[in-house]
C-alpha cells in the first residue's frame, strides 16, 4: 500500500494541472453539443406524427439506459469498422460526441418540461397575433420557457464534468489521465488521483452553490410572479 508524501505530491500536481485545460474545454465542448442537440430531441417529440414520435422516444431511451462510457467505446472503437458509414474519429471528438449526445437526451426533457410549463395562453395569443413559426417559438415561447430550467441545466453542467473523466478511457489527455500516467510511472497512485480529486472539489463545489443560489432566485422571482397574475385575476 503506498504511503502519503508530500514530496510527490508536489511533484505531481504541476504534472496534473496540465490536463486540466482539456478537462474543462471538453466539459464545455460536450455542454454546448448537448445544449444544442437537446433541441433536435425536443422538437422531433413535438412532430405529430406517430411513428416517428414512437422512434424518437424509443432512442433517448436506449441512450439514457446505455452507460456512457459504453457509448464511447462504441463510437471510438467500434464505429471506424462499420462498413461504409464508419469513420475514424480523435479520442477528443468521440468524447464530445458520446457524453454530449447522452446528455442531450436528458437536457431535451428539461426543454420539454419548460415548454409544457408556458402558460396555454401564450400560445393561443402567438397564433391570434398571426405571427410565423419561427417568431412564435423565438419570441414568445422560448423566451418564457428556457429561464425556469437555467438551474436545472446548470446542475447538468456540474454533473457533465463529473462524468468527462470517463473520456481517459479512451485516451483523451485529461486530469485523470495524466494523474494515472504520472502513477504509472512512479508506482504513486494516491497522491496524484488525491489532486484530481481536490480540483474537481474545488471546481465544482463553487458552482454547486452558485447553481442553488439561482435556483432559489428563480422560484422566488417566479413565485412573485404568480402571485401578481393571482392578485390581478382577482380584481378583475
Amino acid at each position: 500500500m503506498d504511503n502519503w508524501s508530500w514530496d510527490i505530491f508536489f511533484d505531481a500536481f504541476p504534472v496534473v494541472l496540465e490536463g486540466l485545460g482539456i478537462t474543462v474545454g471538453l466539459t464545455f465542448a460536450c455542454y454546448l453539443f448537448s445544449l444544442i442537440f437537446g433541441f433536435v430531441w425536443t422538437f422531433l417529440r413535438r412532430i405529430p406524427f406517430k411513428p416517428l414520435n414512437w422512434i424518437v422516444t424509443w432512442v433517448m431511451e436506449f441512450i439514457r439506459s446505455t452507460p456512457p462510457l459504453v457509448q464511447l467505446f462504441f463510437i471510438y472503437f467500434a464505429w471506424p469498422m462499420v462498413p461504409v458509414v464508419g469513420m475514424t474519429l480523435s479520442p477528443f471528438t468521440s468524447a464530445v460526441l458520446g457524453l454530449g449526445l447522452h446528455f442531450s437526451t436528458y437536457i431535451g426533457e428539461v426543454y420539454r418540461s419548460g415548454i409544457e410549463g408556458v402558460d396555454k395562453g401564450q400560445w393561443e395569443a402567438s397564433q391570434a397575433l398571426n405571427l410565423s413559426t419561427r417568431q412564435k417559438w423565438l419570441k414568445v415561447i422560448l423566451p418564457q420557457a428556457i429561464p425556469p430550467t437555467i438551474p436545472m441545466l446548470g446542475n447538468y453542467l456540474i454533473i457533465m464534468f463529473k462524468e468527462v473523466p470517463l473520456a481517459s478511457t479512451i485516451g483523451v489527455v485529461g486530469i485523470l489521465h495524466m494523474a494515472n500516467s504520472y502513477g504509472a510511472q512512479y508506482w504513486a497512485y494516491l497522491e496524484p488521483l488525491t489532486i484530481v480529486a481536490i480540483l474537481f472539489l474545488v471546481l465544482s463545489y463553487p458552482s454547486a452553490i452558485l447553481i442553488s443560489k439561482l435556483e432559489k432566485r428563480m422560484n422566488r422571482r417566479f413565485d412573485k410572479k404568480e402571485t401578481l397574475n393571482s392578485s390581478k385575476g382577482a380584481t378583475t
